[in-house]
């Protein structure tokens, strides 16, 4: 999806916005990270203020995937930090979005990864290693699945069933 903007998908594709093949998240997430616009095949995972599976997800291969984490929209720690997002950056991944905090914010806007994120909070989180990997989630109005498309601007975030072609 090289210099196509979500918003010209948007305006291309209002069949698959009816029909919910397309859909945008609700504009709650801050941008952080160099890499501005960013896509990739998605990951899903849900946690709450843990970090354990979040930093195990980020050091498999990325292959150009988007990890998407339900955080619960928890303003009270961050469950990403910059040692995972370098790690994320060097492994292959285009981005992650967080619902919910990351903290290290001038190092990860010193990486070339598209990160996404609630807000920033200083607060380390557990270490427990609970969640759940590769189900539906619920994030910014939208449902979410593993294996689903996610394309990310500086206008917005779009989910899609399947890869687009425009």
């Amino acid at each position: 999806m090289a210099l196509v903007t979500t918003a010209e998908v948007c305006d291309a594709n209002p069949q698959l916005i009816l029909s919910g093949e397309l859909r945008a998240l609700q504009p709650i997430f801050q941008i952080y990270g160099r890499r501005q616009v960013f896509s990739g095949p998605i990951v899903t995972l849900k946690v709450f203020e843990d970090n354990v599976l979040v930093r195990e997800f980020l050091e498999e291969k990325g292959n150009g995937r988007v990890l998407v984490v339900d955080g619960g929209g928890s303003l009270r720690c961050a469950i990403l930090g910059g040692n995972p997002v370098v790690q994320a950056q060097n492994n292959g991944w285009a981005g992650i979005v967080v619902n919910g905090c990351i903290r290290d914010v001038d190092e990860i806007n010193g990486c070339d990864i598209g990160v996404r994120a609630l807000a920033s909070h200083p607060m380390k989180a557990n270490k427990k290693g609970m969640g759940e990997k590769h189900v539906p989630i619920t994030i910014a109005g939208t449902r979410i699945c593993d294996g689903e498309w996610l394309y990310a601007d500086t206008d917005g975030i779009l989910i899609s069933r399947t890869e687009l072609s425009v």
